[in-house]
């Protein structure tokens, strides 16, 4: 990999900081550095940086408050890191807009791998534009005339341009809950298990033979959740996403009233 743009490194201990910046800067990228949330953010800011890798633990401000201030302005991929491993702290991060989330002390190499999986994904920025997907497209329940769109009882998910609309008003997504409401709307109402919408998350780091973690399953409950909140779900009849206990999710079935 080369030329991969910005990455922004948020992290106070210096020895992790180091080896954040040599790892990121062997995988291609022009690595910047904060030692502090404040400064961390102006970096990301002034920079237009790609990845962050963030620290939960900072001297000023903490990582969520950073996080939170990044996702102000910036669509940029969101690695944190902590040593803490506790289920709220996933949520937490999860919840404020966090791409991935990796408990120290971590592999370098796991950290690169997962980097390189999320940069293969498209890009959703912030300003709303869009470049070409890399993912194929697969049979879809219900297809509009032009390539990519995908739709049902209302909505619709235009895969070339990673936009989503329900009734003609746009939803905005962040890139996990987009992967996983463009899988569910490919399996056409197939049951999709928890790992499988993990490596839908995850990209290709995650293949078949990859063990999953239940914090990898919980946080796909995080992102969906995230997802049926903002598209205002009945949760006694929902429109778009049905849980099946115990295995997943699929997609709800399709209601001739909703065109």
């Amino acid at each position: 990999m080369d030329d991969l743009g910005v990455a922004v490194v948020i992290e106070d201990d210096a020895d992790v900081r180091n080896l954040l910046e040599g790892v990121l800067t062997q995988a291609g990228f022009e690595v910047h550095s904060a030692v502090d949330g404040r400064t961390g953010v102006d970096v990301v800011r002034s920079k237009q940086a790609n990845v962050v890798t963030l620290d939960i633990g900072l001297p000023d401000i903490d990582g969520f408050e950073v996080l939170r201030r990044i996702r102000n302005f910036s669509n940029a991929y969101v690695v944190m890191l902590t040593g803490r491993t506790e289920e709220p702290d996933l949520l937490s991060a999860l919840n404020a807009g966090a791409d991935d989330y990796i408990a120290k002390p971590f592999r370098p190499r796991e950290l690169r791998a997962r980097v390189a999986a999320m940069m293969r994904r498209p890009r959703h920025e912030a300003d709303g534009q869009n470049p070409s997907p890399s993912w194929g497209q697969a049979p879809a329940p219900a297809a509009h005339a032009e390539p990519g769109v995908l739709q049902h009882n209302g909505l619709l998910l235009n895969h070339r341009t990673r936009t989503v609309e329900i009734k003609g008003q746009p939803l905005g997504l962040t890139r996990s809950e987009f992967d996983l409401l463009h899988v569910l709307l490919k399996g056409g109402g197939a049951v999709c298990t928890r790992a499988d919408l993990v490596r839908a998350v995850r990209g290709e780091f995650y293949d078949r033979e990859t063990y999953i973690s239940e914090a990898d399953e919980r946080a796909v409950e995080v992102h969906v959740g995230n997802l049926r909140r903002k598209l205002k779900e009945d949760q006694l009849s929902p429109r778009w996403l049905q849980t099946v206990r115990g295995v997943g999710y699929r997609l709800a079935p399709r209601r001739p009233d909703d065109a």
